[in-house]
């Protein structure tokens, strides 16, 4: 197998630039497309630590990202802070003792893990100050923010079954329910197939290769999913909380404060997934390494450079 350091006939005899191996656009993988950047050679150092802007179109591409990348940052923070504000100022705050208090920790996990974290580890290889870099702490970081976003997504559902069970109320019977449990099991198995068959030296290269494509599909698959649980969960629990009564609460259909929170919690869950989206879908932000020709991958305990 090809080491990922070993470089191709395009860039020997030098240490090619990051302009040459790393722009934003029209490049070529067959000539840098190892999952590591060449090293120097003996004597050689880099002047540049990051990509190269080498012209306008590509100065205007990296802009473009950043801001989108900026947006996607603002949006999951305002996604969770909305969905704190919400159950800690209309809900009554959070408790882990079988209450209705405990409920209240199942929208705030599910948005935190299933939607904001892991959208923000599905971007993470996009930066473009990293693609100069070893890729294998970005690996990593990568399968460490998406086994947190696991891990709270498994807690919220836990918060929520725990709660049924101690009021008696059924569990699963929701189309709200049956699209987050969807979620959560299509990511278990996404992560484990995936810290398989990308980080275990033991990985054929032949696997890495067909799951590669099968890993990116279903990891956009998983996002609209979390969203479409997250926002029909909101809803329908402002339809159940929102109803007339002789305590004087007005209904959802007055569209009362919390309604407009709990509407604007969904709002920008929708916008911080299709930002995440743009992200991924375009070819001109992908890690040169990463893009579809090229499936040379380098697993955890193999050397990235030899």
């Amino acid at each position: 197998m090809q080491q990922s350091g070993t470089q191709s006939p395009s860039c020997t005899g030098s240490y090619p630039s990051a302009s040459d191996c790393f722009p934003l656009g029209s490049l070529s993988t067959a000539a840098c497309g190892s999952e590591t950047a060449p090293m120097p050679q003996k004597g050689e150092t880099s002047s540049q630590g990051r990509p190269q802007l080498a012209d306008p179109f590509t100065m205007r591409s990296t802009m473009i990202f950043y801001l989108c990348y900026l947006l996607c940052l603002a949006l999951g923070l305002a996604c969770v802070v909305c969905v704190c504000l919400w159950n800690s100022r209309w809900r009554g705050g959070f408790a882990w003792d079988g209450s209705a208090l405990q409920f209240n920790w199942h929208p705030v996990l599910m948005v935190t893990g299933l939607v904001v974290l892991y959208g923000y580890g599905a971007v993470v290889y996009r930066v473009p100050l990293t693609w100069g870099q070893n890729k294998l702490p970005w690996k990593l970081l990568h399968a460490a923010l998406m086994l947190i976003s696991l891990i709270l997504s498994i807690l919220g559902l836990y918060a929520v079954f725990n709660f049924h069970n101690a009021k008696k109320v059924a569990n699963l019977y929701s189309l709200h329910s049956w699209i987050g449990i969807a979620a959560v099991a299509l990511f278990a198995v996404q992560w484990v197939v995936g810290f398989a068959g990308f980080l275990l030296p033991c990985s054929p290269v032949l696997l890495r290769k067909l799951l590669k494509p099968v890993h990116v599909w279903l990891g956009g698959s998983i996002l609209l999913l979390s969203v479409a649980a997250c926002i029909s969960g909101i809803n329908e629990k402002l339809f159940f909380v929102l109803k007339a009564n002789l305590s004087g609460a007005e209904p959802y259909s007055n569209l009362p404060a919390e309604a407009v929170l709990g509407n604007s919690s969904g709002a920008l869950i929708v916008a911080f997934g299709l930002v995440v989206l743009k992200i991924l879908s375009n070819i001109k932000w992908q890690r040169p390494d990463s893009r579809p020709q090229d499936m040379a991958y380098t697993p955890l305990l193999q050397e990235e450079n030899d």
